[in-house]
């Protein structure tokens, strides 16, 4: 006999154990008759090395797992390949934080070798750390296959990518504007730049115009906006949030048709402080209706101006080095006062001296976004510096044609849009990073500065001898490759490529991606760009994008905010399969809005399963040897054989679509509402009748339900079902597998019994509305009103004389009569074509209930009211987070629905009362 309830913590870890130990992770063998169709796989997106299990992990993990087990439960050869990321920058922080809290030498002091091998301790220490997570969310990963970005085979694959593509031409170096990060002297990615909206200031300068020249600007206008007056002046004035960046101005620019400025266009500037003359140019990048319309141009720090000074031919100068600190290398006449000065500091000694040279016009406050260093916290610096870049543009044309051809698809097919816009106007890759943690960029300089690409030194050297007579001094790039390069080639690199390996044959490409919308850009397209380029196939069929996972009021998690839920503790709790099936069924949102409410729900849907197995055990309900549902009898019995086939065709169409919330939605309505709300409450009277042969029926169709049960909704609650699996079958046949191997149930159409559905289908709607009007007209529990049905065809009152116990037991009435007409003081419905009355006269009390259905009436108008309020209220509307809308919205429809039902109650009340 089953326990009396699942104890997660005791058996998961004994489960998981049982699943490694089976090898069932791992591909199945290959069969002379398998071809294309009969494999499926999915490479995991790599999680940081340095991470821990997050919410947003929990999600898209269970989502992969779902499917790995369901494709190995229809026979296919899975592989879910796993692995992690060496994330440079974080990793790299995690160490030489833990060196400085143990105080030890920093890594410059220590060597570049030194410091590699201490990351590669920490790595065998404390790396391994979201891997033995993943596992805890019950994850079926071939861990056998386990790869690491930084591995050398993949450090091998990276190389030979990098030389391939600087051969082809796609790969290059160039001096361009990066993200860059004075912490940790490097440039980094978009996606490690963090926009912070804060306080800040306009300055307003006026830069002298040279050569004596004025011009007239408008100071007043008429209602039409039409110059009225005007003022002589030999300045344009310009505004900065970054006075700092001033030292390198190399331009001004208007908007070719703001009349204001147009005589100026091509005339000079004097640059304050350097004295530098500077030029007037016209472009649409200024914007006529914002502060002046002119705008200062530093092509060397701001990545909108480096794009004007391109189409303009300014020159980009340099004034700050790589600690953020001003420099005069670029700029010689910047005074010695400033050189050397941190960038905010120099920002007040700059303000000061505008204000005392009397051109500062202004200062204007102002809330903008600033962005900030993901890991570092320090305010990024656009910065002009020599960077390898790949040729992004070119390699992203088959990559677009892939998705516009379907070759690739999204699902939902709306994140299409975000993936061609990104590819549509991408820029140049910018691949190095200043770290030393990372693939090491395999370029070798020689004396004279010669570039040397090659997959190692001794064929660097190589090249060098057809530059030199002799062996020269050859010194390897300092810089490591960004993260996303190696990550680009995880869908085949994982595999074993450059190799011809016998993974890529049957694997690739990869069935399935799922991931974040967020790394679209940063990850999906550069995987699609690679694969095409190396592989010639797209590296993978379809890409599922799941949903970022918010607070119950769709809030976004943050630890200042205390809003995050932090999935370890809830399967410390409350197992694995509640969270699992909580991140399933609402998945199928863009903002999953989560609480621990909705997790400790779902936990009660397997404690509902849980009983109903026990319940079923109780009642002698045992898997029988060579039991055959298609010749199955009893009405109950054909009825629960259509339903269940009918959810195996719903849970299997979905995950197949990768809609998994349907895929939940169906098991949860089929196990709570039909199977254990229904079908175990009707056999309850034939588990305790004397017809032994109903009965020796239907605990066979129960065990069977049961077992076909445990198999659909083990993807997505493994555990719970994989030991009800075990446990039930201590009795009956042995088990030929775990049920992780099971065979996923295929049912035919013919088990959906249309006489059967039609009759259990009008006993539950029958006993529905006996139990909704029960509600509605507030009907005490321990009430047995008399149940008359009014007029019933003949086929109407067979049911009822074959069902009369049943309709007696479940819709709690003391009796069941036939009758030409409602009786008085009856409430009446109809149902399925059938007219039946629930005679509440002496039951309930009229008036009482009359005041009762109407209060709450009240209620509910002066919340539609309230609601209707707000979101009347243009301001309110623009105003408020989405988030905070919706959840008016919802509320105005939650209220206009239980209104209408008391209306509904009140109307019968009348009617009764006028019977």
């Amino acid at each position: 006999m089953l326990e009396k309830t699942f104890e997660p913590q005791a058996a998961e870890p004994r489960l998981y154990a049982q699943w490694e130990e089976s090898g069932l992770f791992a591909p199945r063998a290959a069969k002379p008759t398998d071809g294309a169709a009969d494999a499926y796989s999915i490479v995991i997106p790599p999680p940081n090395v340095t991470g821990s299990l997050h919410i947003g992990h929990a999600l898209n993990n269970t989502l992969q797992d779902i499917l790995a087990r369901y494709h190995r439960m229809k026979g296919k050869a899975v592989l879910w390949l796993p692995g992690t990321d060496h994330a440079g920058i974080a990793t790299q922080m995690v160490v030489e934080r833990q060196m400085a809290a143990a105080g030890n030498i920093g890594r410059r002091e220590m060597g570049r070798d030194a410091f590699i091998e201490k990351v590669w301790e920490w790595k065998a220490e404390s790396g391994g750390t979201i891997v033995r997570q993943l596992r805890r969310l019950g994850a079926s990963c071939d861990w056998s296959r386990e790869r690491f970005t930084l591995d050398e085979g993949l450090n091998a694959a990276v190389r030979k990518v990098f030389v391939k593509l600087h051969q082809d031409g796609l790969i290059y170096r160039d001096k361009r504007l990066v993200n860059w990060d004075p912490h940790f002297q490097t440039a980094i990615s978009d996606l490690e730049v963090e926009q912070r909206e804060q306080d800040g200031h306009y300055w307003h300068f006026a830069y002298p115009l040279a050569d004596g020249v004025t011009y007239e600007h408008p100071v007043a206008f008429d209602e039409d906006g039409k110059a009225t007056e005007f003022e002589t002046r030999g300045f344009i004035v310009v505004a900065t949030t970054r006075p700092e960046t001033m030292l390198g101005d190399t331009g001004v620019a208007v908007h070719p048709e703001d009349e204001r400025y147009k005589g100026l266009v091509g005339k000079e500037v004097i640059l304050p402080i350097t004295g530098r003359r500077i030029p007037i140019v016209a472009d649409d990048y200024a914007d006529p209706t914002k502060g002046s319309g002119a705008v200062k141009i530093t092509p060397a720090h701001d990545f909108n101006d480096f794009g004007v000074g391109k189409r303009a031919g300014l020159a980009a100068l340099n004034v700050m080095d790589a600690f953020a600190r001003i420099t005069n290398e670029d700029v010689p006449e910047i005074p010695a006062e400033l050189v050397g000065l941190d960038r905010f500091a120099a920002r007040k000694a700059i303000v000061a001296r505008a204000e005392e040279e009397n051109w500062l016009r202004e200062i204007e406050k102002t809330k903008h976004v600033v962005p900030h260093g993901d890991r570092s916290g320090v305010v990024i610096e656009p910065w002009l510096t020599d960077q390898w870049y790949v040729d992004a543009h070119t390699l992203a044309q088959p990559a677009l044609k892939a998705v516009e051809d379907g070759e690739t698809v999204f699902e939902p097919k709306s994140y299409e849009k975000i993936y061609f816009e990104w590819l549509r106007n991408i820029e140049p890759w910018c691949i190095s990073r200043q770290l030393w943690w990372g693939h090491r960029i395999p370029a070798w300089y020689g004396p004279n500065g010669e570039i040397y690409v090659a997959e190692t030194e001794e064929d660097a050297r190589e090249q060098a001898l057809a530059d030199y007579d002799s062996e020269v001094v050859l010194t390897q790039d300092e810089d490591v490759l960004d993260t996303w390069f190696s990550s680009a080639l995880w869908p085949f690199s994982t595999m074993g490529w450059p190799e011809k390996t016998e993974d890529l044959e049957r694997f690739y490409p990869t069935s399935d991606l799922v991931t974040a919308a967020d790394i679209i850009f940063f990850w999906v397209a550069r995987m699609m760009m690679m694969g095409q380029h190396f592989m010639g196939e797209v590296p993978f069929k379809r890409v599922i994008i799941n949903g970022l996972v918010r607070d119950e009021k769709g809030q976004k998690m943050s630890k200042s905010k205390g809003n995050v839920i932090d999935p370890l503790g809830i399967i410390d709790e409350l197992g694995a399969d509640p969270l699992r099936f909580t991140m399933a069924i609402l998945s199928g949102t863009r903002d999953i809005k989560l609480s621990k409410q909705r997790i400790e729900g779902y936990r009660n849907f397997g404690t509902k399963l849980w009983n109903a197995a026990r319940f079923s055990q109780m009642n002698e309900a045992k898997r029988v040897d060579g039991f055959d549902p298609a010749t199955v009898e009893q009405t109950i019995n054909r009825w629960i054989r259509g339903e269940l086939t009918k959810a195996e065709r719903a849970v299997s169409d979905a995950i197949e679509g990768g809609r998994f919330d349907d895929a939940a939605g169906a098991l949860y309505r089929f196990v709570w509402n039909v199977f254990c709300d229904w079908y175990l409450e009707l056999a309850k009277p034939v588990f305790n009748g004397a017809d032994e042969a109903a009965k020796a029926e239907t605990r066979a169709m129960t065990a069977w339900t049961i077992d076909q049960t445990l198999k659909l909704l083990h993807p997505v609650m493994p555990y719970i079902t994989e030991e009800l699996w075990a446990e039930l079958g201590k009795e009956g046949p042995a088990r030929e597998s775990l049920l992780i191997g099971a065979e996923w149930p295929v049912l035919p159409d013919a088990f959906v019994d249309a006489s059967a559905e039609a009759e259990i289908g009008w006993l539950v709607d029958i006993v529905g509305e006996i139990r909704a009007l029960r509600a509605e007209m507030n009907v005490p529990p321990s009430a047995k009103p008399p149940l008359a049905f009014v007029a019933p065809d003949a086929v109407t009152a067979e049911r009822i004389a074959r069902h009369r116990d049943l309709l007696l037991t479940l819709g709690r009435v003391s009796e069941i009569t036939v009758a030409e007409a409602a009786p008085a003081g009856a409430v009446t419905f109809v149902s399925g074509g059938t007219t039946a009355a629930l005679s509440l006269a002496g039951i309930i009390d009229l008036t009482a209930e009359r005041v009762r259905l109407e209060k709450e009436i009240a209620v509910f108008e002066s919340d539609i009211g309230h609601v209707n309020k707000k979101l009347g209220n243009p301001n309110f509307v623009s105003r408020a987070a989405p988030e905070v809308v919706d959840e008016q919205r919802a509320k105005l429809a939650e209220a206009e629905e239980g209104k209408a039902k008391m209306q509904a109650a009140l109307a019968r009340l009348d009617a009764m009362a006028g019977a």
